[in-house]
């Protein structure tokens, strides 16, 4: 069964944006675990506009599940990751003033920064993952860096799963196949949801785990977060 992890940057967005500790980050990521997600995800940003460094420091002894964090490897972030060791790092190339990651890494391009990176995570026994777009050539260059699993970036799926899901996952199932022909796990996250992440889900037979936010926390508003959780769990089954 692919794993659900909880990215809870937007329960930091709400707290943030009055001041104080309300809604509470770590409450937030305690009773997700205790509603059934199996992983917690943050992803802190350099001017800490939602999920905090501090934050991430204060998450870690206290989480039972994977704790996954995401970033863009800038000395700052791989700093924090060596620090606070998570059971997985996901390697994202946002720039710092990005609303939302919007993109993969050209691991082409990157191949031997992504390397010395990875090295320095795994190093610490630290699962490493990049964020790639839906390409079969990205996979082979992050095969090479030594990373242990891809994120595929799944927004163009979701943005065109309601014009036409199968070719909007054609891409995805490529690349899935490419990942598993190098030995490479799969993750996906991005704009997924209760409306496309069953099938999605049912056709990359391989994907170990989906990292959700942004929609989750949304239905959680109308649905409790509780029943939101266990709902995207039964997707995923």
């Amino acid at each position: 069964m692919t794993k659900l992890s909880v990215n809870i940057n937007k329960i930091a967005t709400i707290r943030n944006s009055r001041g104080g500790n309300l809604p509470s980050v770590v409450d937030a990521a305690i009773n997700a675990e205790r509603f059934g997600a199996e992983g917690i995800t943050v992803h802190p940003r350099p001017d800490e506009r939602h999920i905090r460094y501090s934050d991430v420091r204060e998450l870690k002894p206290l989480l039972t599940t994977e704790f996954n964090i995401e970033g863009n490897p800038i000395n700052k972030f791989i700093d924090l990751v060596m620090e606070v060791v998570p059971a997985q790092v996901t390697m994202v190339p946002d720039a710092h003033d990005a609303i939302t990651s919007n993109a993969g890494w050209d691991t082409k391009k990157h191949k031997d920064f992504l390397s010395d990176v990875v090295k320095t995570f795994k190093s610490k026994g630290i699962r490493t993952s990049i964020f790639i777009d839906p390409n079969p050539e990205m996979v082979k260059y992050a095969a090479e860096t030594g990373a242990d699993r891809v994120e595929l970036y799944t927004e163009s799926y979701a943005t065109a799963y309601y014009k036409d899901k199968e070719a909007a996952i054609k891409p995805f199932v490529e690349t899935a196949a490419e990942a598993v022909k190098y030995g490479l796990g799969i993750n996906a996250g991005h704009d997924l949801n209760l409306d496309n992440l069953k099938y999605f889900a049912q056709n990359i037979p391989s994907l170990l785990e989906v990292s959700i936010g942004h929609a989750l926390i949304s239905d959680a508003i109308y649905l409790g977060f509780e029943n939101t959780i266990q709902l995207y769990l039964r997707e995923l089954k």
